[in-house]
Formats: structure tokens, C-alpha cells, sequence
């Protein structure tokens, strides 16, 4: 996938589909998840750009165009004069696929249903960052229909949402609940799936060379020594994803602006010091980057190590560990 702020700060998987690592069959039916969500679509390649451009998935498979017979359609209830079809399936995170439907000529309605009207659907994508999301996508151009509002109570509580529309009417919907749903308290036996469930599987494509953990170690102290809260920030975003978790024994982050703050408040109380390499090393995209942090006299003044998951070449977690101090 290609790397932006929203599904990088939107830290953006995304749908309801059970994970590799607790694959399940769905009681006597033998369903282990949702495999995929089909929409139809009024123009392929306004369709193709939102999906790719403004939300980053990508485009995988492509079906036809295919013409269908009159029994198809009858089958279907769908209008004789209808042309052939092509699909396209799209992938995004960790969550079921979007397969894009296109009709050549197509006859059927070109009303949105209504949000009351049988049939209606939407899709909602979950984000570590919901106030980066909304800000990425207005920046797209993107119409929202209200404003973020947070569950206060019930099974839902804590989960932030809010709709938005495609650019050709379809509605959907942005959601966030980091530190869980209400209904979970109660300890259920069965939780609902969720992206953040998802456990990161080492592969041979995150295994880093020794020239990809020197650069990750440059780029990394670099950011954490640049005193340009701006900088700093864009910088941020070039090696990290947008939800990354960020946890030091005194502070835990989800997202850039928060591992941001720490650094802008690191520096506030200890001006003049910054951090430079001891060593580093790697099990698979598992990182440990051993550091100094000190002045000029004192340049191995503090002593500690990053424990860094790396995922398709961005930071994803990062937990601080405080080894020595010499006074």
C-alpha cells in the first residue's frame, strides 16, 4: 500500500473480518469472515481515483467487461438494456476487500437510496486518528454530514463516528474507539472483530538488511533531535505510520501528534541534549535500537533502547525503554 496520512494516520485498516491469527468457522454455516463488500458504481474511474488517491487502497483484480445474458438479468432484476460489466476488487489494510462494480449503460436507478430505505448501506473504516481522518479527507475535497460525535453511553460507549459521502452520493463512515466499547465490560464471551485485534505476522518482506536498519536508525534519530515542531512533525510522517503506538513507562500515544509532543516536551526539559546510536539489530521487523542521549560533555548521559515493529517499511509501535542514567 502506499503510505499517506490516512491510513498511515488512519493508520487507515478497516472492516469486519476475522484475523489470521483466530480464524474461526461461524457456527453450522462455516463462515470464517467477511471475504468482501460489492457496490455499484456510476463512472469506474472516479470510483477507481477515490478508492486509490484519497482513501490509498489498491486496485488488485479486474473483471471484463463482461456482457450478461437475459436470464442474468431477469435473475437479478435487473434492466434488459443494461450493458456488460466490469468489476474491479480492491484491497485496504487488514479488512475485507471493496469490489467496484461499473455497468455499461446502465439502466438501473441512479438514486442513492434513502438513509430509511430498505437496501441502504454504508461501509465504515476504523482509524486510530479520527480528527487526522477528517481533516485529510476535507482536504480531498470530501462533503462529511455533521460532526464527530462520541457514544456517551450503552454498548457503544466510547466509539467516535461520523459520515461521509463519495463523490458520487454513496454514504460512508469514519469510526474510533480506542480504548474499546462499552458492552465490553461486561466481559462477553464473544467480542466483536476489530482492525486493532489484528496481530502483525513477520514475513520475509519485513526481514531489514543492514543497509535498510542503518537508515531507519538516521531517519529516526534525526526526527527525534529536530527541534522544528513542524518539521518534526512532517518528518513523522515519512517513517512512521499515522496510528503508530507509541509507549514510554510514563506516557502511551496512539498516532504522529502524540509521539510529536513527547519530543517537544523531551526537549523542553532537557535542552541541548540529543540522542545518538549505540547499536542496532533486528529479528525480522522486529527492531532494537540501542541510544545515547546527552550534551556535548555528556553525550551517553542517559542510555536506553526502542523496541520498534516495522511494517512494510514504517515504524508501527515503539516502546521506550530507560536502561541507565550516569550522573
Amino acid at each position: 500500500m502506499k503510505h499517506n496520512t490516512f491510513l498511515t494516520a488512519a493508520t487507515f485498516v478497516l472492516f469486519t473480518m476475522l484475523s489470521t491469527s483466530n480464524v474461526r468457522s461461524q457456527n453450522k454455516v462455516h463462515l470464517l469472515g467477511v471475504d468482501h463488500f460489492g457496490i455499484n458504481v456510476p463512472d469506474l474511474q472516479q470510483a477507481v481515483n477515490f478508492f486509490t488517491d484519497v482513501l490509498d487502497f489498491n486496485v488488485v483484480t479486474q473483471i471484463g467487461p463482461v456482457p450478461l445474458d437475459s436470464n442474468w438479468k431477469k435473475a437479478n432484476h435487473m434492466n434488459l438494456a443494461t450493458g456488460p460489466v466490469t468489476i474491479k476488487m480492491t484491497r485496504a489494510g487488514d479488512g475485507a476487500n471493496i469490489e467496484l462494480f461499473y455497468y455499461d449503460n446502465g439502466k438501473g436507478s441512479a438514486t442513492q437510496p434513502g438513509g430509511d430505505d430498505i437496501g441502504a448501506t454504508h461501509i465504515a473504516f476504523y482509524t486510530a486518528d479520527i480528527k487526522a481522518s477528517i481533516a485529510y479527507l476535507k482536504s480531498k475535497g470530501v462533503t462529511f454530514l455533521g460532526e464527530p460525535f462520541t457514544m456517551p453511553v450503552g454498548d457503544t460507549e466510547g466509539e467516535t463516528w461520523v459520515y461521509f459521502l463519495t463523490p458520487w452520493g454513496s454514504k460512508m463512515e469514519l469510526v474510533t474507539y480506542p480504548n474499546g466499547k462499552g458492552y465490553e465490560k461486561k466481559n462477553p464471551a464473544v467480542k466483536l472483530w476489530s482492525p486493532k485485534q489484528v496481530a502483525l505476522q513477520p514475513s520475509a518482506a519485513d526481514t531489514l538488511s543492514r543497509k535498510q536498519l542503518a537508515e531507519l536508525a538516521a531517519k529516526h534519530l534525526a526526527i527525534w533531535n529536530n527541534t522544528d515542531a513542524a518539521a518534526r512533525l512532517a518528518g513523522l510522517g515519512t517513517l512512521y505510520t499515522a496510528d503508530v503506538l507509541f509507549v514510554d513507562p510514563t506516557y502511551v500515544s496512539t498516532g504522529l501528534e502524540g509521539v510529536n509532543t513527547f519530543i517537544a516536551n523531551l526537549q523542553k526539559a532537557h535542552p541541548g541534549f540529543r540522542f545518538s546510536l549505540a547499536k542496532i539489530d533486528a529479528n525480522h521487523h522486529e527492531v532494537r535500537l540501542f541510544w545515547n542521549y546527552g550534551d556535548k560533555a555528556h553525550p551517553a548521559l542517559v542510555k536506553g533502547m526502542d523496541l520498534i515493529n516495522v511494517e512494510q517499511g514504517k515504524i508501527k509501535s515503539l516502546h521506550a525503554f530507560l536502561d541507565t542514567v550516569n550522573k
